[in-house]
């Protein structure tokens, strides 16, 4: 397998895969793909894998692409403006926020785990479900606005606007801390709590969350009926289904 990511804030991942390799991907993901490439619905990890990823805000069944008669490509591409990321998995684990996974080779393993600490699951911006990745091939994760990314060193702490960890690696310690005191909670703009994410370990965050895209958009869209008449009605339409209006 070989792959390309092409593209800015709206990236497409193309994979070309050789006769009998296999990629999984989330339901609706594809772009465009070959002419031989044929694709089924699976439901990877059985019955109790489907019931996990759903769990984990992501489809029942995961689509299965591999290419018929010699060599084949598919592309693929998140359904809100971001970045797309590779994730190398030999043997370690890597943690992700609920629909972050994108499509993986056949070798990577698909679960869930659940936040150990009681504060970080209901205030740490992912909630008590994050998807784990392991095995050993690549995974492609993707999420909303560009990619900042550290190497936490042991016992390096940094702190995080709650909803914009987009992964990190499994030795990576999650928790949730007070963002100062009443006052600044409360007025500052920033929330009540912060995520803290300790080393040693990798992390990506987010650039921008889908909720404060939400937010940036919503006083722009159209109330009411508009001159446009039909036209005004269906954009306002549109904008609002992307908005989960």
């Amino acid at each position: 397998m070989r792959y390309e990511i092409t593209g800015d804030n709206l990236e497409v991942i193309t994979i070309h895969l050789e006769a009998g390799e296999i990629v999984h991907a989330e339901a609706g993901a594809m772009n465009h793909m070959s002419a031989n490439m044929q694709m089924e619905a699976k439901m990877k990890g059985g019955l109790l894998g489907g019931l996990k990823r759903k769990f984990s805000g992501e489809s029942l069944f995961l689509t299965e692409f591999t290419p018929a008669g010699g060599s084949g490509y598919v592309a693929f591409a998140g359904n809100v403006p971001g970045r797309i990321r590779a994730i190398e998995l030999h043997g370690n684990e890597f943690l992700a926020q609920k629909d972050a996974f994108l499509c993986a080779e056949d070798g990577v393993n698909l679960d869930i785990t659940f936040s150990k600490k009681l504060g970080a699951g209901f205030f740490g911006g992912e909630g008590f479900i994050l998807q784990k990745m392991s095995g050993d091939g690549t995974a492609f994760i993707h999420a909303c606005g560009d990619f900042v990314e550290m190497d936490l060193a042991s016992g390096e702490t940094v702190k995080v606007d709650t909803g914009s960890v987009v992964g990190f690696d499994a030795t990576v310690g999650y928790d949730v801390t007070r963002a100062g005191g009443i006052k600044t909670s409360l007025f500052g703009g920033e929330g009540i709590f912060l995520t803290t994410l300790t080393g040693p370990g990798h992390i990506i965050l987010q650039s921008m969350t889908i909720a404060n895209l939400a937010a940036a958009v919503r006083p722009f869209m159209p109330t009411g009926r508009s001159s446009g008449g039909t036209s005004g009605q269906a954009s306002s339409g549109v904008i609002g289904s992307l908005l989960g209006d």
